[in-house]
């Protein structure tokens, strides 16, 4: 009996051997692709998994052509008015006379609005900041730049400025003159007029005659 059993396992051994030989052979005959191919197929899927995952919101995203009904609005129109302020409106420069200082070509003589109270306290608050470092306070030239060691401007009590029409100011604030700039990037053309007008008061201040004044006031003095 013990020598039947150990004949049957002697078989069932050698037949277990053989299967494991056949399945190694098996393994060996089968076709080994290169690592290129494998890296180009891993890199495939991988690319086609990325590719599932995008998607087309900023190409199907909801929008309204222009002038298209749209019923969200009350008036139905796609096309909404512009923000205030986003296009300039009524700002064009047409008046001659308050943009260039000249009529016809020519220097103004006169301001382009009254010259009331509030424009000249206006004028001195423009021209003591803009104005005075080298023109001075009075007008005569001898501002703090001046005394700094830059070029002293001419006075404006020269006869040849008094006689200068009131457009001449406004033109030198504009366009600059000599080693002056133009001061049109800084000051606005009704402040650049507001100066002239107090550059006007400043020669009347120091050049005035009895003349000039109102014949009410010239009177009153007069009789002291």
């Amino acid at each position: 009996m013990r020598r039947f059993i150990n004949i049957l396992l002697f078989k069932f051994k050698n037949h277990d051997s053989a299967f494991v030989q056949n399945e190694q052979a098996a393994l060996r005959s089968t076709i080994h692709y290169p690592r290129s191919t494998i890296n180009y197929l891993l890199s495939t899927i991988i690319v086609l998994l990325a590719t599932t995952a995008c998607r087309q919101d900023m190409h199907d995203q909801p929008k309204l052509e222009p002038l298209e009904k749209n019923s969200f609005f009350a008036d139905q129109r796609a096309s909404r008015p512009l923000v205030e302020g986003t296009v300039a409106r009524g700002q064009l420069r047409i008046d001659e006379h308050l943009y260039t200082g000249k009529v016809n070509g020519e220097l103004a003589t006169t301001l382009p609005f009254p010259a009331t109270k509030e424009v000249l306290a206006r004028g001195q608050e423009r021209y003591n900041i803009f104005c005075a470092p080298c023109h001075d306070r009075v007008g005569s030239g001898n501002g703090m730049i001046v005394q700094r060691g830059f070029r002293k401007p001419p006075s404006f009590h020269l006869d040849r400025l008094r006689e200068m029409p009131v457009g001449h100011y406004f033109d030198v604030m504009t366009n600059g003159f000599g080693t002056m700039y133009s001061y049109s990037d800084r000051i606005s053309p009704k402040d650049r007029w507001a100066i002239a007008a107090y550059i006007r008061v400043l020669q009347l201040s120091q050049n005035a005659a009895l003349s000039d004044l109102p014949s009410e006031q010239r009177s009153k003095l007069e009789n002291k």
